[in-house]
């Protein structure tokens, strides 16, 4: 039986306004689609939405034709960078916005986790909020009263249960709020990437939560994520947009081995976007002679980064810049720093470097991230930088076909013999 059915699903924007900003605007469309019964005329200019190129046109397709159907009980993963449409057709099925074009068939409740407090109100306790979500559902009081342990127990935030949620952190926000989508029976559960957000032990929770919501009792889940292990762990299908149009639909392994090979773009990467309080700008891997695509097992590996900041704007206390070095969908290691000096200037280079013999012979890409830890995600950038470390005489070498892993142990581990 098919749970959701998403029919030539479109969404238009004007950049940097709300509606088309102008009431000539307005009323030209008004005029063209009810008075003279033609299609609006604001869709024949829009442009795809690529946001590394500046364009022509002031109105972007955030999603274009989008056609797929939702079985019931399946569980399917949206991947794509940043700007693909992801959000956007989440919010669209959750009725947070409309479509431009196109409708969505949705069979059962839906229960949403958009953003951090999505749905919540923030003079409102934790409990009454459980209940205001409950009847937003369809619920009756005695069946979310049913539900409340349950949902207390998961979430983990009983002490806080009688507090004004506006007071919560990010983290607990996150919390309760899937702990409610989850419990409170919808037939079908929306859930972007704010589990992010979460620590490491509630994301293994909720994912855990989610296999059985789709597994043991039959519902659908339509889960976005930047984590391809939670995405290859919980997803049985995957659908990869691009640019607001569906790129692929097929096996979940299938769409992410698409999506990290087609995401990497060489060995350095580079962007300016002056609106943005702090970004990255540059980042690419150096040795002794400058920038590389490659190197050795036997020369260290340098990830250098160029951070660019606006000036005025001053950069939270515990704000982190992090790098996460991966091998295909396999996280090797994170590199981490604060970034305290950098509001002394509008730019800073970072150089992580890596020992010799650290990473086995084989392909590395990058993810990396200006944040306040589990608080707000200041930029970032996904699959960027590749690199191929070569073999110059390792185990690998000597030992054909055994693999290795992704680290090479003898650089770090200090053996001491003793007669």
């Amino acid at each position: 039986m098919t749970a959701i059915e998403f029919n030539n699903i479109s969404k238009i924007y004007r950049l940097g306004l709300v509606s088309t900003g102008t009431l000539a605007h307005d009323l030209k469309r008004w005029w063209t689609m009810n008075i003279r019964g033609k299609e609006d005329p604001y869709l024949t200019i829009g442009e795809t939405n690529d946001r590394s190129t500046k364009g022509e046109s002031d109105y972007v397709w955030a999603l274009r034709d989008i056609d797929f159907k939702v079985e019931q009980g399946d569980v399917v993963g949206i991947i794509g960078k940043n700007g693909a449409g992801k959000s956007t057709l989440l919010k669209i099925l959750s009725r947070v916005t409309a479509p431009t074009t196109g409708t969505i068939r949705a069979r059962g409740r839906i229960g949403s986790l958009l953003e951090v407090g999505t749905g919540f109100h923030p003079e409102m306790t934790g409990r009454e909020n459980i209940y205001l979500n409950g009847a937003i559902l369809g619920m009756t009081k005695e069946e979310i009263s049913r539900k409340l342990d349950e949902i207390v127990d998961f979430s983990g935030c009983e002490r806080y249960l009688d507090t004004p949620v506006k007071r919560y952190s990010s983290g607990m926000m996150v919390r309760l709020g899937f702990a409610v989508a989850a419990h409170l029976d919808p037939e079908i559960l929306v859930v972007d990437e704010v589990l992010a957000v979460g620590d490491a032990e509630f994301q293994k929770k909720a994912i855990g939560k989610m296999q059985d919501v789709s597994r043991g009792e039959g519902r659908t889940v339509l889960f976005v994520s930047h984590n391809m292990d939670a995405v290859l762990n919980l997803c049985r299908t995957g659908v990869l947009l691009e640019n607001g149009e569906i790129k692929l639909i097929s096996t979940a392994k299938e769409v992410v081995d698409v999506y990290t090979s087609s995401s990497i773009i060489g060995a350095s990467y580079s962007c300016t976007r002056p609106k943005i309080r702090v970004y990255i700008s540059r980042i690419e891997y150096c040795n002794n002679q400058g920038v590389t695509d490659h190197f050795t097992t036997d020369e260290p590996v340098i990830i250098r980064t160029v951070l660019s900041k606006s000036p005025g704007f001053n950069i939270p206390n515990n704000a982190r810049y992090s790098i996460n070095v991966f091998r295909d969908t396999k996280r090797i290691c994170i590199l981490e720093c604060t970034l305290d000096e950098l509001n002394a200037g509008h730019e800073a280079i970072i150089d992580f470097e890596l020992p010799k013999q650290f990473f086995t012979p084989g392909p590395i890409h990058l993810d990396a991230a200006v944040h306040v830890p589990n608080v707000e995600i200041l930029d970032e950038v996904q699959g960027v930088c590749h690199c191929e470390i070569l073999d110059a005489g390792t185990n690998a070498l000597k030992y054909n076909g055994i693999d290795f892993g992704v680290v090479l142990a003898h650089p770090l581990i200090k053996i001491n013999i003793k007669q």
